[in-house]
């Protein structure tokens, strides 16, 4: 913790999704990543189903997710769900770099985060 200019005590944000470096899991972040690891059980399409299980876009969802793939507390708590949504987002990087068209993910849309 730093001190404000104000003299009262603060934490400083880092660039990790808003979250402060270091800091637990939330319940949304573990429900994130639970969600990541069965969401094609759901019925419909995943959009209708992270509607439907967070009330968020799927914008906002994914950049949510692009935050936990990177974090520590995300590995330690579902490492092959976090392992498997890295490779997704090298290989996307690695297409990207190269050139080549990045393949789409069921219904045309591309999975995991896409950072």
């Amino acid at each position: 913790m730093r001190k404000c200019p104000d003299n009262r005590g603060c934490l400083i944000l880092a660039g990790n999704g808003g979250r402060v470096t270091g800091m637990a899991l939330t319940d949304r972040d573990r429900a994130i990543l639970d969600f990541e690891r069965s969401w094609w059980t759901e019925p419909g399409s995943k959009r209708d189903a992270i509607r439907r299980s967070f009330s968020l876009s799927a914008t906002r969802y994914y950049e949510l997710l692009a935050g936990l793939v990177d974090d520590d507390e995300a590995v330690r708590y579902e490492p092959l769900v976090v392992r498997r949504l890295r490779r997704l987002r090298d290989g996307r990087r690695r297409a990207r770099f190269e050139g080549r068209s990045v393949p789409a993910g069921p219904g045309g849309h591309q999975q995991g985060p896409a950072r």
